[in-house]
């Protein structure tokens, strides 16, 4: 089949692979990079010479998947290691895949959710997340776009790109009416647990969802291309082994040893992104209130990105390269199919260095202004 152009990759990848790169990177939607030396420092280890270097079992080492169970507070038996969060996406819709049938996706969302479903086949129906309602995610919406034909719904909570949260209470009353219905929830988890007021627990323990996540985005690790599938059904997580051997067949076991240690010092990790996420987070609300007459937000909840819009609705996209033309890169909104958009990534640089960023953000958006 034909895939359509995947715009954000190609507009980061312009960008953040240039020679040399860009300058300040709010376009990411990652923590604070870690090098290999600093996370072997965490655990004591000086290499990886006792790693062999063969296959790994298709559903992850005992260890690694130890370590994602106490991360979730889940059975380890209920955790299947993938490929990041996208090959745990695409094993679920391949699995879920049948004529006729559709997900249930949030809009706005991550643009690869609504291309994989495609891709295997299911048609899409979306629930949509009103910015008047502060992008507010609720069961309800979710249950009014899924009709006979669904065979999946998926929650993506903290939510990219807005930052929105499901409370664990709608959660909770989404999966059991879904159930009802004979369809799995998925929760999507990669931003857990960055949240900027109560922090919840994960949903991997609630009947009837399936979790997916990843080391990517609240673990800032995303060169370890970790992520992970955790589902109590043991019958459905034979066929998501089945499934992940025919993919992939395993994981680099190099690569499973580094996310045992990480996972097992996981504290160093979100105590890193937490403190700059938060100090960006104020930094950039200040930042938006002077810039309240030209762009409108709505402060993110959770994750590492926001995303504010054009008051008078003009596409975003000329902005963002004479943003990028100064050395600070965003995303623009079209990568999402809302072009008035722009989606801003606050915890990969060191505060001071978001600071200077911000500063170039507000004198090029008035320079585009009186252009």
């Amino acid at each position: 089949m034909d895939l359509p152009p995947f715009l954000l990759d190609h507009w980061l990848a312009k960008y953040q692979f240039a020679s040399p790169p860009i300058a300040y990177d709010l376009a990411s939607s990652t923590g604070p990079k870690w090098t290999v030396g600093e996370l072997l420092s965490l655990s004591g280890r000086s290499g990886l010479d006792d790693v062999t270097v063969s296959y790994a079992p298709p559903e992850g080492s005992r260890t690694l998947r130890e370590a994602i169970g106490a991360f979730l507070g889940v059975d380890p038996a209920w955790v299947v290691v993938t490929t990041g969060a996208s090959e745990a996406l695409s094993v679920l819709f391949c699995l879920a895949a049948r004529p006729s049938g559709n997900v249930v996706l949030p809009s706005p969302a991550f643009p690869a959710f609504e291309v994989m479903a495609n891709v295997w086949g299911l048609g899409v129906r979306h629930y949509g997340m009103a910015r008047e309602d502060s992008y507010r995610l609720s069961a309800a919406s979710v249950l009014g776009a899924a009709d006979g034909e669904t065979v999946l719904a998926l929650v993506n909570t903290p939510h990219n790109p807005t930052g929105a949260i499901m409370p664990s209470d709608e959660i909770g009353a989404l999966a059991a009416a879904l159930a009802e219905r004979r369809v799995p929830l998925i929760v999507d988890e990669v931003y857990h647990p960055l949240y900027f007021d109560a922090r919840p627990a994960s949903a991997a323990a609630v009947d009837n969802v399936l979790v997916i996540g990843d080391m990517s985005k609240a673990l800032s690790l995303a060169g370890l291309r970790m992520g992970w599938i955790v589902d109590a059904d043991p019958e459905r997580r034979k066929k998501i082994i089945d499934a992940r051997s025919y993919f992939t067949i395993s994981s680099s076991p190099v690569l499973e040893a580094l996310a045992t240690d990480a996972l097992l010092h996981r504290e160093a990790l979100l105590a890193r992104l937490q403190a700059v996420a938060e100090e960006n987070l104020a930094a950039l609300s200040a930042h938006m209130e002077r810039v309240a007459d030209i762009l409108a937000w709505v402060k993110p909840a959770g994750g590492t990105v926001a995303f504010p819009w054009f008051r008078d609705g003009r596409d975003s996209r000329p902005f963002c390269e004479a943003l990028a033309a100064k050395g600070v890169l965003v995303a623009p909104g079209d990568c999402f199919a809302m072009p008035e958009h722009m989606r801003v990534g606050f915890a990969v640089l060191k505060c001071g260095q978001f600071a200077e960023a911000l500063s170039i953000f507000e004198r090029t958006l008035r320079e585009h202004l009186r252009e």
